[in-house]
């Protein structure tokens, strides 16, 4: 009998696997006893690895832990109690042994690890977007619009490099951005390069922790080292093939800033997949959506063609964005088909 021929997402999934066990093989985790730990202490999470992360007392030193086996998920901007060891192990300080209830976090689903939390507590999204390369598009404005509403973080819609638009093509631009303008949300267009509004950026970044997502190639490494100079990340172009941008950024990490705050980056992703969510989480996701849903003629009216459809009354009279009208339909048709997708690679 033939072999079955193993699908190129069993392979990868078989190959991780195996990299995985020859890591845990490899690292033989340490062991801390009681007697080798000092008192417990507060901390914050300011970098997250694979199997350590660095942690801040509260006196501002940074302590590389491990991590204790019951804790399911450790982001950046966790608060955790912490003990620092008597002596280092292998270059490893101490040991994170809880992790505080979280205000909130933001997550992205991953097609092998399910559903990975980026960070927390967190009290503004910055969403960058790129005015030329990679291509502004609206549909992943929305998207992380969508994470937005449901974690209810504040978020910030930044247009990053319009040194490199003409006046016809900002104006353009702008017009586009208007649509979010109109329901209450805050739009800043800046350069990295040429300086333009980094000042009231600073200033919204001293509010509390914000983190920064985005495309890879949108430029969030740029501000990074424009605001922290010292902190030199690594800045990646952007391919002239696929308009994609190249990662940059391997691991989340938390930044003090000097004018106050503080600011996460998390690894650029090239799409925000929802497919986590399901359709009436992303219909409460929009929220110039929500004076108007309850007062369809149906209760499991879809808002497209049904009769009665008050939502898309609300579109035939000029009230919601066709443009956010039709990215919602594609978010909601992106489900299904992601999700079918994902039940096939199964098989």
């Amino acid at each position: 009998m033939a072999k079955r021929k193993l699908t190129q997402n069993q392979t990868r999934r078989i190959q991780s696997n195996n990299a995985k066990t020859l890591h845990r093989h490899k690292k033989k985790d340490i062991e801390w006893s009681d007697e080798m730990l000092g008192e417990s202490q507060e901390g914050v999470v300011v970098t997250r690895y694979s199997i350590h992360a660095d942690v801040e007392n509260e006196q501002g030193k940074i302590y590389r832990c491990n991590l204790r086996r019951t804790l399911s998920s450790l982001v950046v901007g966790d608060k955790v109690v912490w003990r620092k060891g008597n002596e280092q192990l292998q270059g490893v300080s101490g040991v994170i042994e809880a992790i505080h209830p979280r205000e909130n976090e933001i997550s992205r689903p991953d097609y092998y690890d399910g559903l990975k939390p980026i960070a927390a507590n967190i009290d503004r999204i910055i969403i960058i977007v790129s005015a030329v390369l990679p291509t502004l598009s609206l549909n992943i404005i929305d998207r992380y619009l969508v994470v937005c509403e449901i974690a209810e973080i504040k978020p910030l819609i930044v247009l990053n490099k319009v040194d490199l638009l003409t006046q016809e093509q900002r104006q353009e631009i702008e017009e586009q951005l208007k649509i979010y303008q109109d329901i209450g949300y805050e739009i800043l267009m800046i350069s990295a390069k040429s300086g333009e509004n980094m000042e009231r950026l600073t200033a919204l970044l001293a509010q509390g922790t914000a983190i920064f997502v985005g495309q890879s190639g949108v430029g969030k490494s740029s501000l990074i080292n424009h605001i922290l100079p010292s902190v030199n990340a690594q800045v990646g172009d952007v391919s002239e093939t696929s308009g994609l941008g190249q990662h940059t950024t391997t691991s989340s990490r938390l930044y003090h800033l000097p004018q106050g705050g503080n600011l996460i980056d998390s690894p650029g992703i090239r799409e925000f997949g929802l497919w986590h969510l399901d359709a009436e989480q992303i219909t409460k996701g929009y929220r110039e959506f929500q004076y108007v849903l309850g007062t369809c003629k149906f209760r499991d009216c879809k808002h497209l063609s049904d009769p009665g459809c008050a939502l898309r009354e609300a579109v035939e009279q000029g009230k919601i964005s066709p443009v956010r009208y039709d990215n919602y339909h594609r978010l909601i048709e992106s489900l299904s088909e992601t999700k079918s997708q994902r039940h096939f690679s199964a098989v």
